[in-house]
């Protein structure tokens, strides 16, 4: 899709979590497809869904055009040339439709009391990925070695928050795929970090994807409905984000731990109890702020204005996430597909919906 704000087409990704079996998971992102959307995140993480690429790989089979996305893997618990190897037999079903996102290691690394990914090991993991996908020969200490019939490259987009590692994705990825919501002071400021990184690399930002993650729900009643942040809210407050929750007009100070919310915050099993929980922290009007401030809730009017205000300062994606890790994000896929892509393609052809 084209916008009056860039000439750099615009693609819409649902994250998925495979929660369910991966037919379900296959069948909902046909769904999407249908609807409209550009990309399918399919998150990874081996302790609370099923393995990314092997319902990737079942995707391939059910969908036709959509590009089908890790979302994120990491280094860690896949060796580089097991990543390889993946995503060269996801691109085998799907040609051309494949994109590697990949971080440092979060949900499938930390529960097993691993060390995430250092961002020299990750800028090593890319570079042997690139390798083996480009029918190359890779060093392995006293050993060579090759990936059987490679189909072709696959585009790398790195999953990035802190300035070094956005400045690494501007030296080395393809893209780069952001987590700090639609917040414009956010954004400028993430962007500004992947260009600089860029540059050092004699590239420019613009030939890069700069991905925009936020949560999203289509909603008349923001008070009742932006309750169910709370959680994320307050992991934000967790984790050292007090200058990123003032942005929003929200002092929290970094909370004791919540014993009760497995595994954490942001994967709680019971979403329901993590919202109780954080609630005891985070009240009504924060959690309206925030989703005001970094998140796509609210009429389909409202969301069509942060999103054009997001790609005015430069998005080139939207990686759109329900609110919860145990469910499929069908309502999200119906109610974007039907009431906003519609109105968003209007815009840029000026033809009324």
């Amino acid at each position: 899709m084209q916008t009056e704000f860039s000439s750099t087409p615009i693609a819409f990704g649902v994250r998925f979590p495979p929660c369910g079996s991966a037919r379900a998971v296959a069948d909902a992102v046909a769904l999407s497809e249908r609807k409209g959307f550009d990309v399918a995140w399919i998150a990874d993480s081996q302790l609370l869904w099923r393995d990314v690429f092997a319902t990737m790989a079942l995707a391939a089979t059910a969908t036709e055009h959509i590009t089908l996305a890790s979302a994120v893997t990491n280094f860690v618990t896949r060796h580089p040339s097991v990543v390889a190897s993946a995503a060269n037999t996801v691109n085998e079903l799907a040609p051309g439709r494949v994109l590697l996102g990949v971080g440092t290691g979060d949900s499938s690394v930390k529960p097993l009391g691993m060390r995430p990914s250092r961002l020299a090991e990750m800028r090593d993991g890319i570079a042997m990925v690139r390798t083996l996908l480009a029918d190359e020969v890779q060093d392995y200490g006293q050993r060579r070695a090759k990936l059987r019939a490679p189909v072709s490259p696959v585009p790398v987009h790195i999953a990035a928050s802190g300035p070094r590692s956005l400045r690494m994705a501007g030296e080395v990825a393809d893209g780069v795929l952001t987590l700090a919501g639609i917040s414009p002071e956010t954004m400028s400021g993430t962007r500004d970090a992947v260009a600089a990184g860029a540059a050092a690399a004699g590239r420019d930002i613009t030939d890069l994807a700069f991905t925009v993650g936020a949560f999203c729900k289509i909603t008349e009643d923001i008070e009742r409905d932006a309750a169910i942040l709370k959680p994320i809210c307050l992991h934000m407050a967790s984790i050292g984000g007090q200058d990123f929750l003032r942005l929003a007009g929200i002092e929290l100070p970094p909370p004791p731990a919540v014993p009760e919310v497995y595994p954490d915050m942001v994967h709680a099993e019971d979403w329901d109890l993590a919202v109780a929980q954080a609630g005891r922290y985070v009240t009504d009007e924060m959690a309206v702020r925030f989703s005001q401030t970094f998140c796509l809730f609210g009429t389909v009017e409202e969301v069509l204005s942060r999103i054009r205000r997001a790609v005015d300062v430069g998005a080139t994606g939207f990686y759109l996430r329900h609110v919860g890790n145990y469910t499929l994000p069908i309502e999200l896929v119906e109610t974007f597909g039907d009431e906003v892509l519609p109105h968003f393609s209007a815009a840029v052809s000026g033809v009324r919906p």
